[in-house]
């Protein structure tokens, strides 16, 4: 992503030009928290995203290099969005601000047990979600998703 001409050189400024609406978060969360990739996941979403937004969303993170759009491998009529090594590199923000919102949120859906565990070993959870979004995965759906992974350890 190039820099806006005219714009500041702050690393947070640069940031916020590449991911700086709460949209471009929010789908990065689908991806890494609940495995969602498809235009219509995205938009089924609590938030209720629009269309247009979403799409004007998921363009501008692929240009970013954020997300990298390809066929789904399910159905080659579908494109399926996954996040980037660039974009991997958000997780560790990502468990920031949802460790922040889970603390001063007094209405947070976030299970405590899980937010403990993620401020138990924060390093090693960044790890996991990293190595299993990596592979296609999520932090809470599927076989191979974080939580799957740390109740088979805790058997």
């Amino acid at each position: 992503m190039k820099r806006a001409s005219g714009k500041s050189t702050c690393p947070v400024n640069f940031g916020l030009e590449a991911f700086g609406d709460p949209w471009s978060l929010l789908v990065v969360r689908d991806v890494v928290y609940f495995g969602k990739h498809t235009f219509n996941e995205f938009l089924a979403s609590d938030e209720a995203i629009s269309p247009s937004v979403l799409t004007a969303r998921l363009d501008a993170l692929t240009s970013a290099g954020i997300l990298r759009r390809s066929p789904d491998p399910a159905d080659g009529r579908r494109v399926r969005y996954d996040l980037t090594e660039r974009g991997l590199g958000l997780i560790p923000a990502l468990v920031e601000i949802a460790e922040w919102g889970a603390t001063h949120d007094p209405d947070t859906g976030a299970p405590a047990d899980w937010i403990a565990l993620v401020r138990d070993d924060k390093q090693e959870m960044i790890r996991r979600y990293t190595e299993t979004v990596r592979r296609g995965g999520s932090v809470f759906v599927g076989e191979d998703s974080v939580v799957a992974q740390v109740q088979a350890a805790q058997v």
